[in-house]
């Protein structure tokens, strides 16, 4: 691979008896002479957000829209000395209940400032937060508690139900509930009798000592714990230190500076990404430590772009699905205008493009028809945004090529894990060719690929193929209380992200698989497919099932043998006189399969994103003959989904066609 925007700083290591070779370790080029460190001052996050608040007491920090009789008013802020103040009066509040620096805190609920103000309280006192979500699966709230140790716990109000359902299996641990808001005396009173205090906000902060000395702040402190699915079974605890979290927002801030611009009290973000995860939380606390201004969304996804309309923010982070929707909407608007319209739009797309393509920065590349075309779509954000970040799932290259061309601002397509605090590659800002790739390695992360064998991915041959893995300073200390997890994916120092990737000749990254049978969905969700598979096959009507999904689309479909005596039975029952063959062709015979599989799906309590949209019958059974399973009869993937690629395309645009 040549030199682009990486160096080569190892070479690469043979295959031995027990490990497959690696190819050579990389660095970004901004980091060519060594990874960007820690300034020795710096300790924990705490740090970056009182230092802002002595910069810019007064300045916006955290708003929300007021809703007064339904009405939805402006944006109200709280300034950072608000914040600040209440993070502390919180903080020594939550000492009072007995909670210790090292000691853990859970929070629950969609973004809003209450959820950042506990982030920080945690922050003051060197408390180990960690986010609840419910997205993972049944009982995921009641598991962290316990597994976190969780003594006490801040939740949105429609999430305390949820929390007093588990109290009784969880109240060794959990001793205190604060609301974000209110608590009505019928849960307090719940909660009470398992020996649960629960306060209100406003009643919690009065529990505040006038004189709470903050603790002393370690950078190999534990930062926050945050659970992720990731894989079948229980979720996994992802131990994060203050370094790597404060190493991250620097090297932030470092990519930025050397080729975009950094964020500053000018600043404001869209807050509607889930604080949960470590994308949008890495994000906020940037913003932060930049004094920038944080608004929050409504919670609900129809006035998403309403608010955004409202805040006009100038940085706003996204995954593929919202960028999905902002493609499709634009587009749509542009199809149903006029012919003139539409010509002089193609004609400009086309102009820009041909000029992006030659290297031309977006805003020196057709300056005028962003004036006179693009700045109607510019609008759609709010009309000031000027860095769009992609991350989570891969960005398809037409949405990615239209947002880059259109938007008026620079795209950034990063890719990341809760292992690695998040970004770990990020393409660079204005560099067209690394369209549809990653980018490169932030400077504070090392980055090598290491062959697959199994899956035929050299990462010795001339196009460099295999399992992207990491080392540096923005990586986690391990999974929480469980060693032997760490010890599968920690070896000899490097991460391995089960992600394969492959370099492209400028050093940019382009992931095109996964090493396990897991993958994510277009929203970001996990799908551990065998798991999934087990679960269908104890529907009677099919003997085997292939369930295919990938990351660029949102569902599941399926290749399925149905039984032949069960659907001949069905047949006969329904005057049917088709052969076995042409049965698996009849549209009523595929619905019926279809319902059937996703009934069974649904009584062994599978999700929603994990139901069957589209299934193919196949009359003949998976075999070897085709190279579709091994000796023993399991499922080989890649050559499934070579055989039956054109097939699952259609399923894919029929689903669509049906779903409009």
């Amino acid at each position: 691979m040549s030199a682009g925007y990486t160096v080569k700083v190892e070479e690469s290591r043979p295959a031995t008896k027990q490990r497959p070779s690696a190819g050579p370790v990389y660095r970004s080029i901004y980091a060519k002479d060594g990874l960007l460190d820690l300034p020795k001052d710096l300790h924990s996050p705490w740090e970056f957000f009182s230092d802002s608040v002595k910069r810019s007491p007064s300045g916006p920090m955290l708003g929300r829209r007021q809703i007064t009789d339904s009405k939805v008013g402006p944006y109200v802020w709280l300034t950072y000395q608000e914040v600040f103040d209440a993070a502390i009066r919180v903080g020594s509040a939550i000492r009072s209940r007995g909670v210790n620096p090292g000691d853990r805190c859970g929070i629950y609920g969609s973004n809003c400032p209450q959820w950042i103000t506990a982030m920080e309280a945690c922050y003051s006192q060197s408390i180990t937060y960690v986010p609840l979500y419910d997205t993972l699966g049944a009982n995921a709230v009641e598991f962290i508690i316990n597994h976190a140790e969780v003594s006490i716990v801040f939740a949105q109000e429609n999430k305390i139900p949820a929390l007093l359902s588990c109290l009784s299996n969880c109240s060794t641990n959990l001793k205190t509930i604060v609301s974000f808001e209110n608590i009505p005396s019928m849960q307090k009173k719940e909660a009470e009798e398992l020996g649960v205090s629960c306060f209100s906000w406003e009643e919690f902060s009065h529990l505040a000592s006038s004189s709470c000395e903050l603790p002393s702040k370690q950078r190999t402190g534990i930062c926050t714990i945050m659970y992720t699915s990731g894989t079948t079974g229980e979720p996994k605890g992802v131990i994060l230190s203050n370094e790597a979290i404060m190493a991250e927002i620097l090297t932030m801030e470092h990519m930025l500076q050397l080729t975009d611009k950094v964020c500053t009290e000018e600043d404001s973000y869209f807050s509607f990404l889930p604080l949960a995860h470590i994308y949008d939380q890495i994000i906020e606390n940037y913003c932060i430590y930049k004094s920038s201004a944080i608004g929050f969304w409504r919670g609900d996804v129809r006035f998403l772009m309403e608010d955004i309309q409202e805040l006009k923010p100038t940085i706003f982070c996204g995954v593929p699905r919202v960028y999905d929707r902002i493609y499709s909407g634009i587009s749509s608007k542009v199809s149903s205008g006029g012919g003139l319209q539409k010509t002089l739009f193609q004609y400009a797309y086309n102009y820009k493009l041909a000029n992006m393509e030659k290297g031309l920065p977006q805003h020196k590349a057709a300056p005028l028809f962003d004036k006179l075309v693009f700045n109607k779509i510019k609008q759609a954000l709010g009309g000031r945004v000027r860095i769009m970040f992609s991350g989570a799932a891969p960005l398809p290259s037409h949405v990615e090529e239209f947002l880059r061309v259109t938007c008026c601002s620079t795209l950034s397509q990063g890719y990341g894990l809760t292992e690695s605090c998040g970004g770990c590659f990020t393409s660079i800002a204005d560099v067209f060719s690394m369209m549809g790739t990653v980018g490169v390695p932030i400077t504070t992360m090392e980055a090598r690929l290491e062959s697959v064998p199994e899956m035929d991915y050299d990462a010795l041959s001339s196009v460099p193929r295999g399992e992207i893995c990491l080392r540096g300073r923005t990586m986690f200390c391990g999974y929480h209380k469980r060693d032997d997890l760490t010890e599968q994916v920690l070896v000899d120092g490097w991460f391995h992200t089960g992600d394969i990737g492959e370099w492209q000749p400028d050093g940019a990254m382009k992931i095109i698989d996964r090493k396990k049978n897991i993958f994510k969905l277009s929203q970001g969700e996990y799908v551990a497919v065998e798991s999934i598979e087990g679960k269908y096959l104890q529907c009677p009507l099919i003997t085997s099932i292939w369930v295919y999904g990938n990351s660029f689309e949102s569902f599941l479909v399926a290749v399925v043998v149905p039984d032949r005596i069960a659907l001949e039975k069905w047949a006969a029952n329904h005057n049917l006189i088709d052969d076995f063959k042409s049965l698996c062709e009849n549209p009523k015979a595929k619905k019926y399969i279809l319902d059937e599989l996703n009934s069974t799906g649904q009584k062994h309590q599978l999700r929603g994103f994990e139901m069957l949209k589209a299934l193919h019958l196949e009359p003949n059974p998976f075999d070897m003959e085709r190279d579709l399973i091994t000796p023993t009869f399991k499922l080989k993937r890649p050559q499934l989904y070579k055989y039956y690629k054109d097939c699952v395309d259609n399923l894919y645009s029929e689903a669509k066609g049906r779903k409009v």
